[in-house]
């Protein structure tokens, strides 16, 4: 039997880091501007599991919904080295608390969410 996942939680970048993140992963394709290095506390950032620059630029754009993107990136992620990634993260959440970490304004509403999701089935 496996172990069940913890829940990964979903925090802005630019938050201190608290005691329960566990490991404390960076989901964004770009480090995030006017952050240290040394004061993010990223543990990981699988740049394989980002949204590609065409995707991530066509939602910024407001081209189309939430939900179109979240299919869109859902596909994405379905591509091999993604998929290795993603299968990495899920065995994070196994192994402990998982945060996962954006720059987006609106994490609830970013392929952070999506991730989140995603690792919770």
């Amino acid at each position: 039997m496996t172990k069940a996942a913890h829940h990964p939680k979903l925090r802005r970048v630019y938050e201190t880091p608290e005691p329960g993140d566990g490991t404390r992963v960076l989901v964004d394709r770009l480090w995030p501007r006017g952050l240290a290095k040394a004061d993010a506390h990223v543990d990981e950032w699988p740049k394989s599991v980002t949204p590609s620059t065409e995707l991530r630029r066509w939602y910024h754009a407001g081209e189309g919904t939430y939900e179109e993107f979240r299919e869109r990136y859902e596909a994405e992620l379905a591509a091999p080295e993604a998929a290795e990634a993603l299968g990495r993260l899920r065995e994070l959440a196994r192994k402990g608390p998982l945060t996962l970490l954006t720059a987006s304004k609106e994490p609830a509403r970013s392929h952070a969410a999506v991730l989140a999701e995603l690792l919770r089935r």
